[in-house]
C-alpha cells in the first residue's frame, strides 16, 4: 500500500521531533529553519489490539502488523509559494502525499525560536494554508487558460473541467480550502487529476507541553486548533512530540511507567496512527493462524479479489471465493468453529466489498 502522509508545517514546531517518534528514523533536527531539506519517508506500524485478541484466540507462530508511510516534509515559510525560503521543492514534496497532517505548535518554549517570534497556532496555520491556497490558484489559473479555448468547441471534457475550475477559483482567491468544496462524483475524478494542495485532506495536530499530556483539553492552544479545525470538518489531536520521542525509545516496561507517571493510558503517536491511517481512507483484514497472523492494509471500498491480490497476486488472478469471519464475531463467540455453527462464516464472491475488521482466508487456483 503505497498511500503516504505528509508531516508539513512551520519550521521549528516539531515535525522532525514527531517524526522520529513514529519512525525511529533518526531524522537531523536543528534549532533553525531547514533542518530537513528532503522529505524524509518511514514506515510505521500500526497500533491495534484486535491483533492481540486473534493470537489469543487463534495462535500462530508469529504476528505481523501492518504498515503505511509518513513523510516528513521541510518547514514552510511566508512567501513559500513564490519561492521563498526552500518553498518550490517543499510544495513539490507536499504535492505527492496522499493526506496531510500539518503540525502545529502548542506550547511555550523561550529556548526554542519561533519562526515570526511569537506562538499563535491560528496564524502559524493560516500561513501555511495561505501558501498552499496561493500556490493552487497560480496552478487553476494556467489550467483555466488552457481549458477555456478547448472549451469554447465542442469538447465535453474541457467544459466539465472548466466548471470545475470555476468552482474552486473563487473559494481559493476567499483563501479557503479546496478540501471545504462539496463536488459531486464525477467532479470529484476531476478534482483528483488537478493534484491541488488543499484537495488534500487533513490532519491538525497540536504540538503541546509536557505537562499537558495528561489533560490535552485544558490548552488553551489546542482549543484554538480544534475550533479552527470544525469549520473545515477536519479533525484535531493533540501529542506532546517531544515527550513522545522519549517514550519511543524506551522498552514496554519502561514505557508503561511513564504513561503512568504521566497520567495517560496510551502513547499520543498511537491516536495519531490510527488518526492518519483512517485519514488516508484505510482500513484492515487480518489472516489468522498457522505460520503467522497478519494485518493487511486496504483502501475502503476494495474487492474481494483485489484485497487477496494485496497479500500475492496469483491470490487475485486465480481468485475462487473468500471465507469470512468479522472480528467482532469471533471476539464474541471465541473460536472459529462456534463461528460457523451461529452461521457467521461466510463464503463471498468477486463483488464482496472488503470491511474493516475481516478475516479472511482466500481460495484460489492458478
Amino acid at each position: 500500500m503505497s498511500l503516504t502522509a505528509g508531516i508539513v508545517g512551520l519550521p521549528n514546531v516539531g515535525k522532525s521531533t514527531l517524526f522520529n517518534a513514529i519512525t525511529k528514523a533518526g531524522a537531523e533536527m536543528a534549532n533553525y529553519p531547514f533542518a530537513t531539506i528532503d522529505p524524509n519517508v518511514g514506515m510505521v506500524e500500526v497500533p491495534d489490539d484486535r491483533l492481540d485478541r486473534i493470537q489469543e484466540l487463534i495462535p500462530a507462530d508469529k504476528v505481523v502488523p501492518t504498515t503505511f508511510e509518513f513523510t516528513d516534509i521541510a518547514g514552510i515559510v511566508k512567501g513559500a509559494s513564490k519561492g521563498e525560503g526552500l518553498g518550490n521543492k517543499f510544495l513539490e514534496n507536499i504535492r505527492q502525499v496522499d493526506a496531510i497532517v500539518h503540525v502545529v505548535r502548542a506550547f511555550d518554549d523561550d529556548n526554542i525560536t519561533h519562526v515570526s517570534g511569537k506562538v499563535d497556532p491560528i496564524d502559524d496555520i493560516e500561513t501555511i494554508n495561505l501558501e498552499l491556497g496561493m500556490a493552487d490558484l497560480e496552478a487553476v489559473d494556467k489550467r483555466l487558460s488552457k481549458v477555456q479555448r478547448a472549451a469554447k468547441g465542442n469538447d465535453k471534457d474541457a467544459k466539465a473541467e472548466l466548471a470545475v475550475l470555476e468552482k474552486i477559483k473563487p473559494v481559493l482567491e476567499a483563501g479557503g480550502a479546496v478540501r471545504t468544496i462539496e463536488f459531486d462524483e464525477e467532479e470529484q475524478k476531476i478534482v483528483k487529476g488537478l493534484f491541488l494542495l488543499t484537495s488534500k485532506p487533513v490532519l491538525y495536530v497540536a504540538n503541546i507541553a509536557e505537562d499537558d499530556m495528561a489533560d490535552p483539553e485544558a490548552s488553551e492552544y489546542f482549543q484554538q486548533i480544534k475550533e479552527y479545525a470544525a469549520k473545515e470538518n477536519a479533525e484535531a489531536i493533540a501529542v506532546a512530540a517531544e515527550a513522545e520521542e522519549e517514550i519511543a525509545e524506551l522498552d514496554d516496561a519502561d514505557k508503561a511507567d511513564f504513561l503512568a507517571a504521566e497520567g495517560v493510558e496510551e502513547p499520543g503517536l498511537n491516536r495519531l496512527i490510527r488518526a492518519s491511517y483512517k485519514l488516508l481512507g484505510l482500513q484492515t483484514f487480518f489472516t489468522a493462524g498457522g505460520k503467522e497472523t497478519k494485518a493487511w492494509t486496504f483502501k475502503a471500498g476494495t474487492k474481494a479479489p483485489q484485497a487477496a491480490g494485496i497479500i500475492h497476486s496469483d491470490f487475485e488472478r486465480g481468485f475462487i471465493r473468500a471465507e469470512v469471519m468479522s472480528f467482532t464475531d469471533l471476539d464474541e463467540l471465541e473460536t472459529p468453529s462456534a463461528v460457523k455453527e451461529a452461521g457467521k462464516l461466510r463464503s463471498e464472491g468477486k463483488e464482496y466489498v472488503m470491511q474493516d475488521g475481516d478475516i479472511v482466508e482466500f481460495r484460489f487456483n492458478v
